[in-house]
């Protein structure tokens, strides 16, 4: 057994050496450098490449001890999490990973195919790209993984056998805490753009949505569904127009399908709401906006489309097909209730999104985050009435920022 050491540029590019499996990568045998991309908030991640050809290169992702942000300890068991959901989810979907070369439990660390021709997500997004493959790719991921994880399709021993595999605390409790609890009560935590205070007191008043809160929060605490990503939004998702891979999974575990879903709507739909401040061009924008929303329609469907058809596969005459709609209808009123969630917590909880932050017009920003936290009320609190995925868009598409409106000084 190995002892864990953080690693800096120069080490990065010694543990890469001592790997032999890792030298076809470098088989000119040229001179090998690395240097740290990302934030460093929770994990180091080293790019390693050849000086004399840049393009063959790899990444290195090592787990902190500590968040650096808070301070906060953090288990490095995170990395065999998800080390692990990589190598369940590459059973059904191996072309939307990132490939895997090593796993080093003591160093807690993955090395892995460097994705540089991709671009993440959400960046993309900001620029108004648009990804003809995303809406398919992702509705097959979702479809493959959830159902394939799901009791729908294993028998209850290799099901329990695999949630033990996937406890996870430690990040759940962060989950716990950032979505569904601190957002909606006075925390050290918490910041948002002054502008939008009023409409903020108002949303922690209102006592129908801590309602539902509460019931979307005892579902993620108790509903172990499916194997979830856990953090499945568009900052976990590189692509280009012609591939899809998702990334970062290391708050995995089995948790209510809809959660991984509502993640990537909820998503989409915080890009749609930062465009009122990003895109000032009304045509545009509302060009833009509309794509946006039937990328939505479109991984719903997707997804919808394929669980139906793997479920249909597999069921017996115990399970007929009016159980399979009702199971998808649900499922679908979970999706929008976690999708509000997850874009709530984004404007008014801790860790902000860039879609949002990137705007520099600061009235333009606040009119976002106020469009932003209005859909994500909506819908939370109107999940119980959509039965398709065109009503849950047309909550996004019929809502209005609160903002401007007359301060009032409590």
């Amino acid at each position: 057994m190995g002892e864990y050491e953080a690693l800096n540029e120069k080490s990065a590019v010694q543990y890469v050496r001592s790997h032999p499996e890792l030298q076809e990568i470098f088989r000119s045998g040229g001179t090998i450098l690395a240097r740290e991309i990302g934030d460093g908030n929770i994990n180091m991640i080293y790019e390693v490449y050849s000086q004399a050809e840049p393009e063959r290169s790899l990444l290195i992702k090592q787990a902190l001890p500590t968040i650096r942000l808070t301070g906060w300890p953090l288990t490095l068991d995170r990395m065999r999490i998800e080390a692990r959901y990589y190598a369940i989810a590459g059973q059904y979907v191996p072309h939307l990973l990132p490939r895997i070369y090593v796993y080093d439990p003591d160093m807690a660390l993955i090395v892995m195919e460097n994705l540089n021709r991709h671009l993440i997500m959400r960046k993309g997004l900001i620029q108004r790209r648009h990804y003809p493959r995303f809406a398919e790719d992702m509705g097959h991921f979702l479809a493959q993984v959830l159902y394939h994880t799901s009791d729908l399709h294993l028998d209850g021993e290799a099901k329990k056998a695999l949630v033990k595999e996937f406890i996870n605390p430690e990040l759940c409790k962060i989950t716990e805490n950032l979505v569904f609890t601190e957002p909606y009560i006075e925390h050290e935590n918490n910041r948002w753009n002054e502008r939008i205070t009023p409409q903020v007191r108002a949303l922690r008043a209102d006592q129908a949505l801590k309602h539902q809160m509460r019931a979307l929060k005892e579902d993620f605490l108790s509903k172990a569904q499916a194997l979830i990503h856990g953090d499945l939004h568009t900052g976990s998702v590189m692509l280009n127009e012609s591939d899809t891979r998702i990334i970062d999974p290391e708050f995995a575990f089995f948790g209510p399908a809809g959660f991984d879903i509502g993640a990537v709507i909820g998503n989409l739909l915080l890009s749609y709401a930062s465009h009122e401040g990003h895109t000032l061009d009304a045509e545009v924008r509302q060009d833009y906006q509309a794509y946006l929303l039937d990328m939505v329609v479109d991984v719903w469907e997707n997804f919808a489309w394929e669980f139906a058809n793997l479920w249909a596969a597999e069921a017996d005459e115990t399970m007929p097909p009016s159980y399979r709609r009702a199971y998808l209808q649900k499922l679908l009123q979970d999706t929008a209730g976690f999708a509000g969630a997850k874009m709530m917590r984004r404007i008014i909880g801790l860790a902000h999104v860039i879609d949002l932050e990137s705007i520099e017009d600061e009235e333009g920003k606040a009119l976002s985050m106020s469009l932003g936290l209005r859909i994500g009320q909506r819908l939370v609190l109107e999940r119980e009435s959509i039965t398709d995925a065109r009503d849950l868009v047309y909550i996004a598409a019929t809502s209005r920022p609160l903002y401007p409106f007359r301060y009032e000084e409590s």
